[in-house]
Protein backbone atom coordinates (compact mmCIF):
# COMPACT_ATOMS: atom_id res chain seq x y z
CA UNK A 1 0.00 0.00 0.00
CA UNK A 2 2.67 2.76 1.16
CA UNK A 3 4.31 1.43 -2.45
CA UNK A 4 1.17 2.82 -4.39
CA UNK A 5 1.03 5.47 -2.45
CA UNK A 6 4.33 6.31 -2.69
CA UNK A 7 3.80 5.56 -6.64
CA UNK A 8 0.90 7.87 -7.15
CA UNK A 9 2.67 10.38 -5.07
CA UNK A 10 5.50 10.66 -7.71
CA UNK A 11 3.33 10.47 -10.52
CA UNK A 12 1.40 13.62 -9.62
CA UNK A 13 3.93 15.30 -8.36
CA UNK A 14 6.36 14.63 -11.89
CA UNK A 15 2.48 15.80 -13.83
CA UNK A 16 2.68 19.27 -11.70
CA UNK A 17 6.50 19.92 -12.48
CA UNK A 18 5.88 22.94 -14.91
CA UNK A 19 9.04 23.33 -17.52
CA UNK A 20 10.85 26.89 -16.44
CA UNK A 21 9.64 29.45 -18.94
CA UNK A 22 12.67 31.18 -21.09
CA UNK A 23 14.35 34.17 -20.12
CA UNK A 24 12.40 36.80 -22.70
CA UNK A 25 14.81 37.98 -25.30
CA UNK A 26 16.08 41.55 -24.85
CA UNK A 27 15.91 44.56 -26.81
CA UNK A 28 16.83 47.96 -27.23
CA UNK A 29 14.96 50.76 -28.48
CA UNK A 30 16.46 54.00 -29.85
CA UNK A 31 13.57 56.29 -28.47
CA UNK A 32 13.80 60.05 -30.15
CA UNK A 33 10.34 61.07 -28.58
CA UNK A 34 8.55 60.73 -32.01
CA UNK A 35 5.67 58.62 -32.78
CA UNK A 36 7.84 55.88 -34.92
CA UNK A 37 10.49 54.83 -32.03
CA UNK A 38 7.66 54.45 -29.56
CA UNK A 39 5.05 52.48 -32.16
CA UNK A 40 8.52 50.23 -33.17
CA UNK A 41 9.03 49.84 -29.14
CA UNK A 42 5.45 48.59 -28.30
CA UNK A 43 4.90 46.58 -30.61
CA UNK A 44 7.85 44.21 -30.14
CA UNK A 45 6.74 45.04 -26.32
CA UNK A 46 4.18 43.11 -27.51
CA UNK A 47 5.70 40.20 -28.83
CA UNK A 48 7.00 39.26 -24.74
CA UNK A 49 10.31 40.86 -25.88
CA UNK A 50 11.77 42.39 -22.84
CA UNK A 51 12.57 46.50 -24.40
CA UNK A 52 13.76 48.98 -22.75
CA UNK A 53 14.68 52.78 -24.45
CA UNK A 54 18.01 54.52 -25.16
CA UNK A 55 18.28 57.98 -25.83
CA UNK A 56 21.39 60.05 -26.84
CA UNK A 57 21.65 63.77 -26.02
CA UNK A 58 23.70 65.88 -28.62
CA UNK A 59 22.68 69.23 -27.73
CA UNK A 60 21.04 70.26 -30.92
CA UNK A 61 17.07 68.70 -30.10
CA UNK A 62 14.42 71.32 -30.19
CA UNK A 63 12.00 70.07 -27.59
CA UNK A 64 11.07 71.76 -24.50
CA UNK A 65 14.19 74.51 -24.22
CA UNK A 66 13.31 77.26 -26.62
CA UNK A 67 9.73 76.57 -25.43
CA UNK A 68 10.76 76.79 -22.36
CA UNK A 69 11.90 80.11 -22.73
CA UNK A 70 9.76 81.97 -25.16
CA UNK A 71 6.53 83.61 -23.57
CA UNK A 72 4.39 82.74 -26.62
CA UNK A 73 5.77 78.96 -26.96
CA UNK A 74 4.29 78.72 -22.77
CA UNK A 75 1.27 76.87 -23.86
CA UNK A 76 3.49 74.20 -25.81
CA UNK A 77 4.78 70.85 -23.36
CA UNK A 78 7.97 71.31 -21.83
CA UNK A 79 8.60 67.60 -21.78
CA UNK A 80 11.09 65.54 -22.37
CA UNK A 81 9.37 63.45 -25.11
CA UNK A 82 11.55 60.87 -25.17
CA UNK A 83 11.14 60.48 -21.00
CA UNK A 84 7.50 60.70 -21.78
CA UNK A 85 7.19 58.05 -24.71
CA UNK A 86 9.08 55.45 -22.17
CA UNK A 87 6.47 56.47 -19.56
CA UNK A 88 3.60 55.90 -22.10
CA UNK A 89 5.32 52.42 -22.47
CA UNK A 90 6.29 51.60 -19.31
CA UNK A 91 9.78 50.69 -20.12
CA UNK A 92 13.05 51.50 -18.73
CA UNK A 93 14.88 54.69 -20.39
CA UNK A 94 18.52 55.21 -20.38
CA UNK A 95 19.68 58.67 -21.45
CA UNK A 96 23.31 59.29 -22.26
CA UNK A 97 25.32 62.59 -23.01
CA UNK A 98 27.12 62.61 -26.34
CA UNK A 99 27.53 66.00 -26.76
CA UNK A 100 31.84 66.16 -27.28
CA UNK A 101 31.51 62.86 -29.08
CA UNK A 102 28.81 63.77 -31.36
CA UNK A 103 30.79 67.00 -32.56
CA UNK A 104 32.87 64.57 -35.28
CA UNK A 105 29.23 63.74 -36.60
CA UNK A 106 28.29 67.20 -37.45
CA UNK A 107 31.90 68.24 -38.82
CA UNK A 108 32.99 65.78 -40.91
CA UNK A 109 29.95 63.63 -41.91
CA UNK A 110 31.27 60.70 -43.84
CA UNK A 111 28.11 60.44 -45.84
CA UNK A 112 27.38 64.50 -46.39
CA UNK A 113 24.90 67.01 -45.05
CA UNK A 114 21.17 66.49 -46.18
CA UNK A 115 19.27 69.77 -46.97
CA UNK A 116 21.26 71.62 -44.69
CA UNK A 117 23.50 70.90 -42.01
CA UNK A 118 22.17 67.62 -40.89
CA UNK A 119 24.41 64.97 -41.18
CA UNK A 120 21.34 62.13 -40.83
CA UNK A 121 23.25 59.55 -42.04
CA UNK A 122 26.22 60.06 -40.20
CA UNK A 123 23.43 60.10 -37.38
CA UNK A 124 22.14 57.53 -37.50
CA UNK A 125 25.07 55.23 -37.84
CA UNK A 126 26.61 56.70 -35.06
CA UNK A 127 23.60 56.19 -32.75
CA UNK A 128 22.76 52.97 -34.01
CA UNK A 129 26.63 51.75 -33.27
CA UNK A 130 26.44 53.36 -29.97
CA UNK A 131 23.40 51.82 -28.96
CA UNK A 132 25.10 48.24 -30.08
CA UNK A 133 28.17 49.25 -28.07
CA UNK A 134 26.56 49.82 -24.80
CA UNK A 135 23.70 47.01 -25.59
CA UNK A 136 26.38 44.04 -26.12
CA UNK A 137 28.19 45.34 -22.77
CA UNK A 138 27.96 42.41 -19.80
CA UNK A 139 26.06 43.94 -17.78
CA UNK A 140 23.48 44.23 -20.20
CA UNK A 141 23.48 41.53 -22.44
CA UNK A 142 20.45 42.64 -25.14
CA UNK A 143 20.27 40.92 -28.24
CA UNK A 144 19.20 43.15 -30.71
CA UNK A 145 18.51 46.76 -31.34
CA UNK A 146 15.06 48.21 -32.38
CA UNK A 147 14.45 51.85 -34.52
CA UNK A 148 11.65 52.79 -35.48
CA UNK A 149 13.09 53.57 -38.87
CA UNK A 150 10.32 53.85 -42.02
CA UNK A 151 11.80 53.28 -45.92
CA UNK A 152 11.12 56.05 -48.28
CA UNK A 153 10.30 58.27 -44.87
CA UNK A 154 13.38 60.86 -44.84
CA UNK A 155 15.44 61.38 -48.37
CA UNK A 156 18.77 61.53 -46.94
CA UNK A 157 19.33 58.12 -43.99
CA UNK A 158 16.06 56.41 -44.59
CA UNK A 159 15.48 54.78 -47.94
CA UNK A 160 16.49 51.25 -48.57
CA UNK A 161 19.54 51.09 -49.91
CA UNK A 162 21.15 53.26 -46.95
CA UNK A 163 19.05 50.71 -44.57
CA UNK A 164 22.24 47.75 -44.87
CA UNK A 165 24.38 50.38 -44.75
CA UNK A 166 23.91 51.37 -41.63
CA UNK A 167 23.58 47.96 -40.27
CA UNK A 168 26.59 47.14 -42.08
CA UNK A 169 29.00 50.31 -40.79
CA UNK A 170 27.24 50.64 -37.31
CA UNK A 171 28.45 46.77 -36.46
CA UNK A 172 24.99 46.10 -35.56
CA UNK A 173 24.44 43.97 -38.86
CA UNK A 174 21.49 41.82 -38.70
CA UNK A 175 20.66 42.15 -34.99
CA UNK A 176 19.06 45.69 -35.70
CA UNK A 177 15.46 45.48 -36.50
CA UNK A 178 13.37 47.81 -38.25
CA UNK A 179 9.55 47.13 -37.00
CA UNK A 180 8.04 49.22 -39.12
CA UNK A 181 9.18 48.23 -42.47
CA UNK A 182 11.11 44.91 -41.49
CA UNK A 183 8.54 43.21 -44.33
CA UNK A 184 10.36 45.36 -46.90
CA UNK A 185 13.71 44.22 -45.46
CA UNK A 186 15.39 40.80 -45.82
CA UNK A 187 15.13 38.87 -42.33
CA UNK A 188 16.82 39.62 -39.75
CA UNK A 189 18.45 37.55 -36.82
CA UNK A 190 15.30 38.03 -34.70
CA UNK A 191 13.08 36.95 -37.01
CA UNK A 192 15.01 33.91 -38.08
CA UNK A 193 15.25 33.09 -35.06
CA UNK A 194 11.69 32.81 -33.95
CA UNK A 195 12.54 35.42 -31.44
CA UNK A 196 9.71 37.41 -32.88
CA UNK A 197 7.59 37.13 -34.96
CA UNK A 198 7.60 38.70 -38.99
CA UNK A 199 4.39 38.24 -39.22
CA UNK A 200 3.14 40.49 -36.80
CA UNK A 201 5.53 43.35 -37.93
CA UNK A 202 4.74 46.00 -40.70
CA UNK A 203 5.39 46.91 -44.20
CA UNK A 204 5.60 50.71 -43.96
CA UNK A 205 6.99 52.64 -46.45
CA UNK A 206 7.11 56.37 -48.12
CA UNK A 207 6.48 59.37 -46.81
CA UNK A 208 3.02 59.48 -45.32
CA UNK A 209 2.29 59.46 -42.14
CA UNK A 210 -1.60 57.57 -42.31
CA UNK A 211 -0.33 54.21 -41.44
CA UNK A 212 1.84 55.29 -38.44
CA UNK A 213 -1.01 57.33 -37.11
CA UNK A 214 -3.76 54.79 -37.61
CA UNK A 215 -1.13 52.08 -35.86
CA UNK A 216 -1.19 54.56 -32.76
CA UNK A 217 -5.04 54.65 -32.61
CA UNK A 218 -5.23 50.41 -32.66
CA UNK A 219 -2.91 50.18 -29.99
CA UNK A 220 -4.44 52.96 -27.81
CA UNK A 221 -2.21 56.01 -28.49
CA UNK A 222 -4.03 59.24 -28.52
CA UNK A 223 -1.48 61.65 -27.63
CA UNK A 224 2.33 61.54 -29.39
CA UNK A 225 4.66 64.12 -30.86
CA UNK A 226 3.97 65.65 -33.57
CA UNK A 227 4.42 62.82 -36.10
CA UNK A 228 6.12 64.63 -39.07
CA UNK A 229 8.48 66.81 -37.39
CA UNK A 230 12.25 66.54 -36.68
CA UNK A 231 13.54 66.80 -32.92
CA UNK A 232 16.64 68.19 -34.35
CA UNK A 233 17.75 72.04 -34.79
CA UNK A 234 20.46 70.81 -37.60
CA UNK A 235 17.31 69.94 -40.03
CA UNK A 236 16.35 73.78 -39.56
CA UNK A 237 17.14 76.39 -42.50
CA UNK A 238 17.64 78.97 -39.96
CA UNK A 239 19.63 77.14 -37.39
CA UNK A 240 22.42 75.95 -39.49
CA UNK A 241 22.79 79.30 -41.60
CA UNK A 242 24.26 80.40 -38.14
CA UNK A 243 26.11 77.65 -37.53
CA UNK A 244 27.60 77.76 -40.17
CA UNK A 245 28.31 81.65 -39.91
CA UNK A 246 29.72 80.78 -36.68
CA UNK A 247 32.10 78.50 -38.14
CA UNK A 248 33.04 81.19 -40.65
CA UNK A 249 33.59 83.76 -38.39
CA UNK A 250 36.06 82.22 -36.43
CA UNK A 251 37.81 80.55 -39.31
CA UNK A 252 37.57 76.96 -38.20
CA UNK A 253 34.49 74.23 -37.66
CA UNK A 254 33.89 73.34 -33.82
CA UNK A 255 31.35 74.67 -31.54
CA UNK A 256 30.82 74.12 -27.41
CA UNK A 257 27.92 73.52 -26.03
CA UNK A 258 27.27 77.36 -25.00
CA UNK A 259 27.49 77.94 -28.46
CA UNK A 260 24.43 75.23 -29.78
CA UNK A 261 22.32 77.56 -27.45
CA UNK A 262 22.87 80.47 -28.02
CA UNK A 263 22.18 79.71 -31.83
CA UNK A 264 18.77 78.84 -30.55
CA UNK A 265 17.88 82.07 -28.94
CA UNK A 266 17.28 85.51 -30.10
CA UNK A 267 17.57 88.14 -33.40
CA UNK A 268 21.51 87.62 -34.66
CA UNK A 269 22.59 89.88 -36.92
CA UNK A 270 26.64 90.52 -37.95
CA UNK A 271 27.01 94.44 -38.87
CA UNK A 272 30.80 93.95 -38.95
CA UNK A 273 33.03 90.05 -39.78
CA UNK A 274 34.42 90.25 -36.26
CA UNK A 275 31.30 90.70 -34.57
CA UNK A 276 27.76 88.98 -34.18
CA UNK A 277 25.11 90.83 -31.84
CA UNK A 278 22.22 88.42 -30.15
CA UNK A 279 19.25 90.25 -29.14
CA UNK A 280 16.58 89.06 -27.05
CA UNK A 281 13.14 89.26 -28.65
CA UNK A 282 11.13 88.74 -25.72
CA UNK A 283 11.39 89.21 -21.51
CA UNK A 284 11.69 85.50 -21.80
CA UNK A 285 15.09 85.25 -24.38
CA UNK A 286 16.42 88.65 -22.39
CA UNK A 287 16.43 86.76 -18.68
CA UNK A 288 18.55 83.89 -20.84
CA UNK A 289 20.61 85.76 -22.27
CA UNK A 290 21.24 87.47 -19.29
CA UNK A 291 22.98 84.49 -17.86
CA UNK A 292 25.79 84.78 -20.13
CA UNK A 293 27.00 88.21 -19.18
CA UNK A 294 30.07 87.57 -17.50
CA UNK A 295 30.90 86.17 -20.66
CA UNK A 296 30.24 88.49 -23.47
CA UNK A 297 29.85 91.96 -23.56
CA UNK A 298 26.39 93.17 -23.36
CA UNK A 299 23.87 96.10 -23.86
CA UNK A 300 20.36 96.83 -23.06
CA UNK A 301 18.10 100.07 -23.12
CA UNK A 302 18.00 101.85 -20.05
CA UNK A 303 15.57 105.06 -20.93
CA UNK A 304 13.08 103.07 -22.77
CA UNK A 305 12.13 99.43 -22.34
CA UNK A 306 13.25 96.88 -24.79
CA UNK A 307 15.76 94.54 -25.26
CA UNK A 308 18.84 92.80 -23.98
CA UNK A 309 21.83 91.62 -26.09
CA UNK A 310 25.17 90.20 -25.83
CA UNK A 311 27.89 91.16 -28.37
CA UNK A 312 29.92 88.21 -29.62
CA UNK A 313 33.54 88.88 -31.03
CA UNK A 314 36.67 91.20 -30.52
CA UNK A 315 35.16 94.58 -30.44
CA UNK A 316 36.19 98.01 -29.60
CA UNK A 317 34.32 100.94 -28.43
CA UNK A 318 33.20 102.05 -31.58
CA UNK A 319 31.62 98.70 -32.44
CA UNK A 320 30.16 98.59 -29.44
CA UNK A 321 28.17 101.76 -29.81
CA UNK A 322 27.15 101.17 -33.53
CA UNK A 323 25.70 97.56 -31.99
CA UNK A 324 24.02 99.40 -29.03
CA UNK A 325 22.59 101.86 -31.80
CA UNK A 326 21.24 98.57 -33.65
CA UNK A 327 20.04 97.56 -30.24
CA UNK A 328 17.93 100.58 -29.69
CA UNK A 329 16.41 99.80 -32.73
CA UNK A 330 14.61 97.17 -30.74
CA UNK A 331 13.29 98.89 -27.97
CA UNK A 332 10.15 100.96 -27.31
CA UNK A 333 12.74 104.37 -28.32
CA UNK A 334 12.75 103.26 -31.84
CA UNK A 335 11.40 106.50 -33.07
CA UNK A 336 12.91 108.32 -30.19
CA UNK A 337 15.87 110.67 -31.17
CA UNK A 338 17.82 109.55 -28.71
CA UNK A 339 18.49 106.06 -26.16
CA UNK A 340 19.77 105.39 -23.15
CA UNK A 341 21.85 102.67 -23.45
CA UNK A 342 23.62 100.53 -20.66
CA UNK A 343 27.14 99.13 -21.83
CA UNK A 344 28.79 96.24 -19.51
CA UNK A 345 32.01 94.36 -20.80
CA UNK A 346 33.63 90.85 -18.70
CA UNK A 347 35.45 91.82 -15.39
CA UNK A 348 33.66 95.35 -15.68
CA UNK A 349 31.12 96.11 -12.80
CA UNK A 350 27.61 95.63 -13.22
CA UNK A 351 26.43 99.08 -13.62
CA UNK A 352 28.96 99.19 -16.81
CA UNK A 353 28.86 102.39 -18.51
CA UNK A 354 26.16 104.43 -20.17
CA UNK A 355 26.24 104.78 -23.69
CA UNK A 356 23.24 107.59 -25.83
CA UNK A 357 22.73 106.82 -29.77
CA UNK A 358 20.35 107.75 -31.97
CA UNK A 359 18.55 104.26 -33.23
CA UNK A 360 19.47 102.71 -35.90
CA UNK A 361 16.39 102.58 -38.70
CA UNK A 362 15.19 99.88 -40.23
CA UNK A 363 16.84 101.48 -43.72
CA UNK A 364 20.17 101.13 -41.84
CA UNK A 365 19.79 97.75 -41.58
CA UNK A 366 20.51 95.90 -44.63
CA UNK A 367 19.59 92.28 -44.95
CA UNK A 368 22.74 90.69 -44.93
CA UNK A 369 23.33 91.74 -41.56
CA UNK A 370 20.68 89.70 -40.16
CA UNK A 371 21.64 85.70 -39.61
Amino acid sequence: MEAIIGSLYTERHMNNTHTPMPTPRKAVALISGGLDSMLAARVIADQGVHVEGINFYTGFCVEGHTHAIRKKDRDKDKRNNALWVAEQLGIKLHIIDVIEEYKDVVINPRHGYGQHLNPCLDCKVFMVHKAQAWAWMEEHQFDFIITGEVIGQRPKSQRKATMPLIARESGADDRLLRPLSARNLPPTLPEKEGWVDRERLFDFHGRSRKPQIELAAKLGFEDFSQPSGGCCFLTDKSYSKRLADLWQSRGRRDYEFDDIMLLKVGRHLRPRPHYKIVIGREEGENNYLSGYRHDFPTIKTISHKGAFALVDGEVTDDDLRQAAAIVARYSQGRDSDQVQTQITRPGQPVCGYIVTVAPMSGDEIPSSWYV
